[in-house]
């Protein structure tokens, strides 16, 4: 797995226990790598998912949000029957890892998803049964509405996607950046913010340049603007 250091000036929350606290402690050293990241401590981001097809083609990535629950993105197009959820993956060549396998029983888009604009593009993920937490596997803090993020945070975002490979900002998107990108197979993923020793779901990877350029901004769902909708949908699901 691959990483992505960002410093952004952009607002924050709290988070509650039991999420947000890898048991395995990342290392940040701001190197080479999801273009221009940096390789993974194995299991220090314990909430990434890889979601595959029935072949094990990893296409997207996902964040565990809880033991049922997992956020994407929508033009990830998951089809529960045909996709699954793996957790706890680090080297997607590796037979040996603990992974666990989960079937999807639900995916639930936003409902004011644009594929032509791309503005709203999240999906929740109802596992079809729990996953299993261990130390390996753990949910990531969710952004809360009145979320702010003050300027020198540092945040990262992970992914198996493209090492190597045009819209406008809006208040439900993010941009992050310059001098490394998430590229292509990153898409659904996390970008997390780190406060004291908790980290928030702050983005979901949604959209960059077709050719991965780090000196152009990759686009995120803004977590913040969604939160509401994420707990409804949870509440009533």
């Amino acid at each position: 797995m691959l990483l992505l250091s960002l410093t952004l000036s952009l607002v924050f929350l709290g988070s509650s226990w039991g999420c947000g606290v890898p048991a395995i402690k990342p290392a940040l050293s701001f190197s080479q790598r999801i273009v221009n990241g940096e390789n993974a401590v194995p299991g220090s981001w314990p909430w990434q998912v890889s979601l595959q097809d029935s072949s094990g083609f990893h296409f997207c990535g996902g964040s565990l949000i809880s033991q049922s629950w997992v956020v994407t993105a929508a033009h990830c197009n998951v089809s529960p029957g045909r996709h699954f959820v793996v957790l706890g993956e680090y080297d997607r060549s590796s037979s040996a890892e603990p992974v666990q396998v989960l079937s999807i029983s639900r995916a639930i888009t936003h409902p004011n998803w644009n594929p032509t604009t791309m503005n709203n593009d999240l999906t929740l993920l109802k596992l079809a049964s729990p996953a299993q937490y261990t130390t390996r596997i753990s949910p990531v803090c969710l952004a809360s509405s009145n979320e702010v993020l003050t300027a020198g945070l540092t945040c990262v975002t992970t992914g198996w996607g493209r090492l190597s490979g045009v819209g406008n900002v809006t208040p439900a998107r993010l941009q992050g950046g310059s001098g490394a990108s998430s590229c292509q197979g990153d898409s659904g993923g996390p970008l997390v913010c780190q406060k004291g020793n908790t980290w928030v779901l702050i983005g979901v990877v949604s959209w960059g340049t077709s050719d991965c350029n780090v000196r152009a901004p990759a686009m995120y769902t803004r977590v913040s603007k969604f939160s509401t909708w994420i707990n409804q949908v949870i509440a009533y699901n």
